[in-house]
């Protein structure tokens, strides 16, 4: 990449709502994790899903290092996103207002991690497995689609630098 910055603009309102997922993801897989919870299980999968030894014997030796990346991920992407506070009423106007998110090119890949783990945190908790799972139809779907939308575009911002 030859520029050391990405620019994602946001509305107000969708920053204060990814900051609020991330800080949640971030205290799924902080210091109190619940290693037993599917949706960490889902983001620590193992290689070997026919050998029940091996594969406890790899997440032994993986998932606690696999977690606290995820969490600095986290934390990365929050520090981002530092502007964006649920602080006071807000008017429709403040609300739709775009801001710009700047992340550093050293950072995207933390970005990428951090919004694919929080879709597979919230595939989890819906029962999300295949497409045929997904119904678009459902609301509470809608934070699914858009945090895929908001993925597409940080990688189509990293394309356009690079």
């Amino acid at each position: 990449m030859t520029t050391t910055t990405l620019v994602i603009p946001l509305a107000y309102l969708e920053g204060v709502h990814l900051a609020q997922l991330v800080e949640d993801f971030a205290e799924l897989v902080g210091a109190d994790r619940d290693v037993q919870d599917p949706a960490i299980v889902r983001l620590t999968p193992s290689p070997y899903p026919e050998d029940r030894e091996a594969a406890d014997s790899f997440a032994a030796s993986t998932r606690e290092d696999l977690l606290d990346r995820r969490l600095l991920d986290a934390q990365t992407v929050r520090n981002a996103l530092g502007a964006f506070r649920a602080d006071g009423d807000l008017s429709e106007e403040e609300a739709l207002a775009s801001h710009d998110v700047v992340i550093r090119t050293t950072d995207v890949d933390a970005w990428m991690r951090t919004l694919t783990a929080l879709r597979l945190v919230i595939a989890t908790r819906l029962g999300i497995v295949s497409d045929d799972d997904h119904d678009a139809e459902d609301d509470r779907y809608g934070i699914y689609d858009w945090l895929g939308y908001r993925l597409e575009t940080v990688i189509q911002a990293a394309d356009e630098v690079s």
